[in-house]
């Protein structure tokens, strides 16, 4: 899986990344002249196919992830601190390292998007008698005009990478999760596609950024002479699997 030893999804070169910015705002601008249409279309799917995205949809809330991810993250650096036996202790390190990863590769791209969605105050699919160019000025308080950019799609996006970060393997599965999640979200009138394209981006780019900032540090990840990034050796989590 080359995209995920690379420091950024595209080549780290100005022609690249201005020509990826010019196609996502051409992409952005076609799809929005769809909006409605494909957002009706996924509306009108049976009540079965539309109960199956209503239970994909839940694996796109981040406190799933969040919460869990900050607790372990506490409690493994709390041990660590006590501890007295030393390879308990660096397994123990190491696994606070993974676990903060988790939370703020995740996290991180999540505040961005919330942040956004209430400057740009969009209505959601489901708001009756608006459209997909209802706007809402800084609406920090009405779920119903926080439409853009989608946090579905940014926090599935998002996991999808950082795991896939720790574990390749399951980068295939993860990404068909991530892409369900964010259909489901047109599928249920909560979002439009665009907003899912966005989000999308945000998720993505913010997991790379997190990854690359820990790589720099040593942190969980190391950077290869050739300026590809891997997993860090995990010495002391191993040991102490091996020691049960």
């Amino acid at each position: 899986m080359a995209i995920l030893t690379q420091p950024w999804p595209l080549r780290n070169d100005r022609r690249s990344w201005g020509l990826a910015a010019a196609i996502l705002v051409v992409l952005v601008v076609a799809v929005a002249l769809v909006d409605t249409a494909i957002s009706l279309y996924g509306q009108s799917l049976p009540e079965p196919v539309i109960g199956v995205f209503r239970f994909i949809t839940r694996f796109g809330e981040s406190d799933y992830i969040l919460i869990p991810s900050l607790i372990l993250w506490l409690v493994s650096a709390a041990l660590a601190a006590v501890i007295p036996r030393l390879s308990a202790r660096l397994a123990l390190r190491q696994m606070s390292g993974i676990w903060a990863f988790i939370f703020i590769g995740v996290g991180l791209p999540s505040l961005v998007t919330t942040i956004i969605k209430r400057l740009v105050g969009r209505a959601r699919p489901e708001v009756e008698g608006t459209g997909a160019f209802d706007f809402q000025a800084f609406p920090w308080t009405d779920w119903q005009y926080q439409s853009f950019p989608s946090g579905h799609a940014t926090t599935a996006l998002a996991a999808c990478f950082v795991l896939s970060f720790l574990a390749p393997r399951w980068y295939p599965a993860l990404l068909v999760l991530a892409v369900l999640i964010c259909l489901s979200r047109i599928v249920l009138g909560a979002h439009y596609p665009t907003d899912l394209l966005v989000g999308a981006v945000i998720g993505t780019l913010g997991a790379y950024l997190v990854r690359n900032a820990f790589a720099r540090r040593g942190w969980v990840f190391r950077i290869a002479p050739d300026g590809t990034t891997a997993v860090r050796a995990l010495s002391g989590v191993r040991r102490l699997i091996r020691s049960f």
